[in-house]
């Protein structure tokens, strides 16, 4: 099953509602005039609601999850059904909103 290509421009949050951009992108292939993301590019979230020292807020994702068959630079691009993990709390990142045109699996 195929999901749309997650780019720059997609909107990605934290489970907490803080903002997550990539911290890099590929170059190489371009969808909705903006660069995709591939799994080894880390995402740098800002804004999350946890405060605290027992619950600190996330500070960056890592993706764990991505698609199986489609590469760019010699790695796996991200979907909008990709998964990852924010640090240090451990929970997920939600895909709002992607680009609806190009499809990976």
């Amino acid at each position: 099953m195929s999901d749309p290509l997650l780019h720059f421009g997609a909107t990605v949050q934290c489970m907490h509602v803080g903002l997550a951009q990539p911290t890099a992108t590929s170059q190489r292939v371009q969808v909705a005039n903006q660069p995709i993301v591939t799994q080894v590019h880390a995402y740098a979230i800002t804004g999350c609601a946890l405060t605290g020292t027992p619950n600190p807020p996330c500070a960056t994702a890592q993706w764990a999850v991505a698609a199986t068959r489609v590469q760019s630079d010699g790695a796996f691009v991200l979907l909008k059904n990709s998964e990852a993990k924010c640090v240090p709390t451990g929970t997920g990142l939600n895909i709002l909103v992607t680009q609806p045109r190009v499809e990976g699996a």
